[in-house]
């Protein structure tokens, strides 16, 4: 099956979902720049696949899911702070940090199917 767009990709549902996860969980955080910051990575992680995607080619392609997979990467550590600092609940942490696992294997499966 061809993807033809790239509302079609798990790992920008997924992905979409963790922001939005986090966006409700954190929405009254008074910590603004902390919120801020973890909002971005985690929105950061659905644009750089869209953005990826409707590029012209495999090298733009890959390069894009790298920086999906990096902001990951920062939202995973600032995940942590956000549970240390008790912004979120441990239940909350797992279930996102759970899902963050599951986008960035997602991607890393997906840049490996790029490079063949």
């Amino acid at each position: 099956m061809r993807i033809l767009r790239f509302e079609e990709l798990e790992s920008w549902k997924k992905s979409q979902q963790l922001a939005k996860l986090l966006y409700k969980e954190l929405a009254s955080c008074r910590d603004f720049s902390f919120r801020d910051q973890i909002q971005r990575a985690g929105v950061s992680i659905s644009n750089n696949i869209a953005e990826g995607f409707e590029r012209q080619t495999n090298k733009e392609l890959k390069q894009f899911l790298y920086i999906a997979k990096w902001s990951c990467w920062e939202f995973r550590s600032m995940l942590y702070l956000a549970k240390d600092l008790s912004y979120i609940s441990e239940e909350r942490f797992t279930e996102s940090y759970n899902l963050s696992i599951e986008i960035s294997k997602l991607l890393s499966a997906f840049i490996k199917k790029v490079g063949e």
